[in-house]
């Protein structure tokens, strides 16, 4: 007897249901449903809340502890000058964590029913409602949650007197991609060299979807050959 395929009904919560997919998830993740809005993820308003995150939220929310950190390592005597490398050093690093997250955590590929219900939380959602404004950003409570190894990371790595600038470089970073990634899919951009990011980003989404990891820059793609 053959299996009937598993089909999704996009009228359900949609995280608890991806997983049966199996190995057809891929191919039905990567079809993607433009509508700017978005399906229901769970069957609990608490948890759907934390899915939904409007755009703004990440420099109102992020841009503030930018700013402490930095002024944690000006108070602990380091010069503008000095500070200004810091920053801009945690910046470039955040464009490689860009990069490798996306190109090799965000595009594994799954099967099984927990690796599929993880991917599609973590990306695969946004790959199957690209034009979903509300899960276009990061999560605060899961960047929140995040920070804290990522701090402990540099804290290790750094001096007590560099890592808030250098953390405070990274968080700025992350804080300049998702406001980046929202403007790429939902902004109307004039100037060339915006509209050519938000050409080289769509065609990530709806052309090769196996190429073209960098979404503030190509500049990583282009160090791997990874350009479309």
């Amino acid at each position: 007897m053959v299996a009937q395929e598993f089909t999704v009904d996009l009228n359900k919560p949609l995280v608890f249901q991806v997983g049966h997919l199996g190995e057809t998830y891929q191919e039905w993740v990567h079809q993607p449903i433009v509508s700017k809005e978005g399906p229901r993820f769970f069957e609990s308003d608490f948890w759907e809340f934390l899915t939904r995150t409007v755009w703004w939220a990440i420099p109102a929310i992020w841009l503030p502890v930018v700013c402490w950190c930095i002024s944690m390592s000006i108070r602990m005597g380091h010069p503008l000058p000095q500070i200004a490398l810091m920053v801009g050093f945690g910046i470039f690093v955040w464009t490689f964590l860009e990069y490798t997250l996306h190109r090799f955590l965000f595009h594994i590929e799954t099967k099984s029913y927990w690796g599929n219900t993880v991917h599609y939380l973590l990306h695969g959602c946004h790959h199957k409602h690209p034009m979903d404004g509300l899960r276009l950003v990061f999560p605060p409570a899961a960047t929140a949650v995040l920070c804290i190894p990522f701090w402990n990371l540099v804290k290790l790595l750094a001096t007590p007197s560099t890592t808030p600038a250098l953390f405070g470089g990274g968080l700025l970073g992350y804080v300049m991609y998702d406001v980046t990634h929202y403007y790429l899919h939902h902004g109307q951009p004039t100037k060339h060299v915006a509209k050519s990011l938000k050409k080289y980003h769509l065609n990530h989404h709806f052309r090769i979807q196996n190429k073209g990891f960098g979404i503030t820059s190509a500049f990583w793609d282009r160090v791997f050959r990874t350009l479309p």
